[in-house]
């Protein structure tokens, strides 16, 4: 019984301190901290488009698979990354304004495949080898930075973001010699981009992208790096 009336006192006075001597609330900062930096573009992508058109819908079909497949036997041996984009098809039709009737062209199969590699001089040798090839087309010829090379940078700018953010808030609290102490919830967004982007450049025969190329034409794919902006949303305890 005694036990069992020192828990309850216990209890009581504890439940009094807490009534008569409330926690202080924690002042806090909340501001915002950002990071710009840029990064290399070291890679070089194109898209390869096979196209072909027959009154037969498997050989349509077959036609461009068999031509896909002769692209992705060269490339195997190039050191490249792929990916298979679009593989479409369909009835192709065409508007005859002379008997006001919509004609049938055939079936239509087009498959493409993004071409990347870290060296332009490969990219270049695709568009050779594949230049006055019927049936394929070349698109989007770009310049980008990889997720290998991105992530290091992305993840150096983002701690830089937060630096500056405990800066800013030792800026707003330092006027009432107070510092920002303790960081107690943050939060993110990032963005890329470039003030000089590269063309999208329109569809093209392999021949005559390589041609282009030859030409100097695709200059500007090296002009710039990759922008990249990092802000974050920070709340800091003040000391």
């Amino acid at each position: 019984m005694k036990t069992t009336t020192w828990v309850i006192g216990a209890i009581l006075a504890i439940v009094g301190y807490a009534y008569f001597c409330p926690v202080t609330p924690t002042k806090t900062v909340s501001v915002s901290g950002e990071c710009l930096t840029t990064a290399p573009r070291d890679r070089t992508a194109i898209t390869l488009r096979v196209t072909t058109l027959d009154k037969n819908t498997l050989k349509s079909m077959r036609d461009a698979t068999s031509k896909i497949a002769e692209i992705n036997a060269y490339l195997s041996n190039l050191d490249v990354k792929t990916q298979t984009t679009e593989f479409n098809s369909y009835e192709k039709t065409e508007w005859n304004h002379t008997t006001q009737k919509s004609v049938n062209l055939g079936t239509e199969t087009t498959i493409a495949i993004d071409v990347s590699a870290d060296n332009m001089d490969i990219i270049e040798q695709v568009l050779n080898q594949f230049a006055g090839q019927p049936n394929i087309y070349v698109g989007n010829l770009q310049m980008f930075t990889s997720s290998e090379t991105m992530q290091p940078i992305m993840e150096k700018c983002l701690g830089d973001a937060v630096r500056n953010a405990r800066e800013r808030a030792n800026a707003l609290v330092g006027g009432d010699n107070r510092v920002a102490g303790k960081l107690l919830n943050v939060s993110y967004g990032n963005a890329t981009y470039d003030n000089n982007p590269t063309a999208n450049y329109r569809l093209m025969t392999a021949k005559a992208a390589a041609e282009s190329m030859d030409a100097g034409a695709f200059g500007t794919l090296t002009s710039k790096d990759t922008n990249v902006r990092v802000v974050v949303s920070a709340t800091f305890e003040i000391r």
